[in-house]
């Protein structure tokens, strides 16, 4: 007996759930930093067009080989690699986004530590206490692993429910509330007493300290930005109607993450340039990175320059600190839910076991990844320690420095270069009703353009060049 497969219900459903896979935790703290160190406007610009250079063309591969084959990701990559070692592209997907998600979800429920701390007033203190207070919480031995598996649960709840009445839903209602949120915080910000000259250095480019570094950084923020090669944009293409137009749908997603990368940088370069006189000497200095980006930035810096911006009205501070941490509670929880699909299609399908089974089976492994990771976060236990670096850094720097771009790669190979050309263009046109008149670049960008600038990011991240 076989079941229709799932599909999206709606062209909006597509666009939000997918965007919320793209949508995530880089998009505050990675973004923002890369902009800081690189000069701001100037980076801006870059990244925009490294975004259409490279984005959009990986994000088509990922839909044009998920609709084709109505599958999971690993199965996906099967069914178009006709038995040759091709196939292992898409189990590697699998596998990445599994590795992901137990990670992932740890910092996920961090999130939901600082929506508690901001309404109980915990994060009221200078600097220093700041930053106590995230490294005692961190290291505790249970708490962020209660908050993990409460976020790891909330994900499971949607998923089950499967793809048009659990992630298309979802989406439909967080991805409005996140924008909203955005809004409201980059506005508070941006009226800001000395605001200004974050807004300035933001928009106004200064082309003069750009160098070769600048657009290797740029292009490995667009890779990593948009949730390319860990099989989350080949999952949900296979829910993607026949008549779903790829390219505009790649060019709108892309759009949407971008925008929110921008008003990141508006919700926070404003309050940081209004906290701090020598705001830009800061950011730019790498000694200070650690501080900048990633949960420095998010759990440690921000709280304490939302107090110093908002000294004035202190409650003010207080509730910008609540909806920072329940839009950053929102961006995880899209961006999980793509991940976690990924392992429960992938087992429900080849398993032939329910939907539930299957996302109860991701669940329980990803959660009990989570807590080893939650433990080890920090170096505070020696027996998760390996080879100088915890549990965790190995699966944040396992998945994102090697794990996604060879993903990447790979599939830019195999698409430009295995797969009959035909193939690729019967998904591109809609099996020719649509005219595909940028059919030739597109092909051109996956053969020779993108797998360039994957190696060259490979490159530039292991100091290289």
């Amino acid at each position: 007996m076989t079941t229709e497969r799932a599909n999206f219900g709606t062209k909006l459903g597509i666009i939000l759930a997918t965007a919320g896979s793209a949508v995530g935790l880089g998009n505050v703290w990675r973004f923002p930093y890369m902009t800081g160190q690189n000069g701001g406007a100037a980076f801006l610009l870059i990244y925009i067009a490294c975004v259409v250079i490279l984005g959009v063309p990986c994000m088509l591969n990922e839909f044009i080989i998920g609709r084709r084959a109505q599958a999971n990701t690993a199965r996906a990559y099967s069914k178009l690699a006709n038995g040759t070692p091709w196939r292992l592209i898409g189990l590697f997907g699998v596998f990445t986004g599994f590795m992901i998600t137990g990670y992932y979800v740890v910092v996920s429920g961090w999130c939901l530590q600082y929506i508690y701390a901001s309404v109980a007033g915990h994060l009221n203190g200078d600097a220093s206490y700041v930053k106590s207070y995230f490294d005692t919480f961190a290291a505790h031995p249970w708490k962020p692993i209660l908050w993990m598996l409460v976020f790891m649960l909330m994900c499971h709840f949607i998923i089950s429910k499967g793809v048009e009445k659990g992630i298309e839903r979802a989406s439909k209602l967080m991805m409005p509330l996140l924008f909203i949120l955005l809004i409201i915080i980059a506005v508070a910000s941006c009226l800001l007493p000395g605001a200004g000259r974050g807004i300035s250095f933001l928009f106004n480019p200064d082309f003069s300290g750009v160098d070769s570094k600048t657009f290797l950084g740029a292009l490995g923020q667009a890779f990593y930005s948009l949730s390319l090669g860990m099989g989350c944009l080949c999952t949900y293409a296979s829910y993607f109607k026949r008549d779903t137009h790829l390219t505009k749908s790649a060019v709108q997603i892309v759009a949407i993450d971008t925008l929110v990368a921008v008003l990141a940088g508006l919700m926070i370069f404003p309050a940081f340039f209004a906290s701090y006189p020598d705001a830009a000497d800061k950011l730019a200095d790498p000694e200070l990175a650690g501080q900048y980006s990633g949960p420095g930035l998010v759990f440690i810096t921000l709280p304490n320059v939302f107090q110093q911006a908002f000294s004035g009205a202190p409650l003010i501070g207080e509730l910008v600190a609540l909806l920072f941490y329940s839009l950053l509670s929102l961006a995880a929880l899209t961006s999980l839910m793509s991940l976690h699909e990924v392992s429960t299609a992938f087992f429900h399908e080849e398993l032939k076991i329910s939907r539930k089974w299957g996302a109860a089976i991701v669940t329980v492994l990803c959660a009990l990844i989570g807590v080893f990771c939650s433990l080890s976060y920090g170096d505070t236990r020696e027996w998760l320690v390996f080879g100088g670096q915890s549990l965790f850094g190995w699966f944040d720097f396992l998945t994102g420095q090697i794990f996604l771009p060879t993903g990447g790669l790979l599939t830019c190979l195999f698409l430009g270069w295995y797969v009959p050309k035909h193939i690729v263009k019967e998904e591109f046109t809609n099996e020719g009703t649509l005219r595909g008149r940028f059919f030739g670049i597109y092909l051109f960008a996956v053969r020779y353009v993108c797998p360039i600038c994957i190696l060259l990011i490979f490159l530039h991240q292991f100091g290289v060049i």
